[in-house]
């Protein structure tokens, strides 16, 4: 059996059926042996079968009469008009548009530059608000772990959205306690965690105006890095000085928590 390194590439071909069956024995050993690309893979399925559940309903659809005729004709250019005249146009827009959205998850943890820009903005007063208040000795939070009840719903008044203070302790890490903080001119929240070595790491949530959805992306500065996303119309991150698995699984974690406390 050969071994080597696999890329996102592979993961792609994998589930697409197009990797043999002596490399696709040694792509399962890698992926068993490698959590994160194995949570993306896991990721890029649920993606995959939400585009086919979106887009098998406009595959099944005949195709109108006037396209056909253009098509038979061998007519390189569609009639004046034509398109405007389709039915399932609108079906196959707002699949167009489902699809454009789930391209975001397509492209897994993203460790490109952000751009400059509204989430730029965001996350570097998540990760600034995390370097600041991690460093404190007296004054971490606001509002102690002690007093967990009513921090989370003083958090999620003041934020405008429903809220969980994630458990975090199979990870390694004890709430702290939290604080409301100043982003331009919204509010945001903040959870702080600790672990027995004195680690920190902070969840921080804020509206969003952008419409847009993401999967994780990844932001990195002067040796602190956050893994941040885009949902539901609020930018959530997870910051923290620690190994970047550490946090990727720090961050499913809670936004597993996140999810079900938003849908409980």
């Amino acid at each position: 059996m050969t071994r080597r390194d696999y890329t996102i590439r592979d993961i792609h071909m994998a589930l697409d059926g197009e990797l043999s069956a002596e490399d696709r024995e040694s792509y399962e050993v890698w992926l068993a042996a490698n959590p994160e690309m194995k949570a993306m893979s896991l990721r890029f399925a649920a993606d995959r079968a939400r585009l086919q559940s979106v887009f098998e309903p406009v595959l099944k659809e005949p195709v109108p009469d006037r396209l056909a005729k253009t098509i038979a004709e061998g007519s390189p250019v569609a009639p004046a008009g034509l398109m405007a005249r389709i039915p399932w146009k609108p079906a196959l827009a707002a699949s167009l548009v489902l699809a454009s959205a789930a391209l975001g998850y397509y492209a897994g943890v993203s460790r490109q530059q952000i751009e400059q820009g509204r989430d730029a903005a965001i996350i570097e007063r998540a990760l600034q608000a995390h370097v600041m208040y991690s460093a404190e000795k007296l004054h971490v939070v606001e509002v102690g772990a002690d007093q967990k009840d009513h921090l989370v719903g003083w958090l999620s008044k003041r934020v405008g959205t429903p809220l969980v203070a994630p458990d975090l302790s199979t990870e390694g890490f004890q709430l702290v306690g939290g604080r409301l903080l100043p982003a331009a001119e919204k509010p945001a929240a903040q959870f702080m965690y600790q672990d027995r070595q004195g680690m920190r790491v902070s969840l921080y949530v804020t509206p969003d105006t952008g419409k847009a959805e993401t999967g994780f992306r990844l932001y990195e500065e002067d040796g602190a890095r956050a893994f941040y996303w885009l949902d539901g119309g609020f930018c959530y991150a997870v910051a923290g000085a620690i190994p970047e698995k550490t946090l990727l699984d720090i961050t499913n974690s809670a936004y597993r928590q996140l999810l079900d406390g938003a849908t409980g």
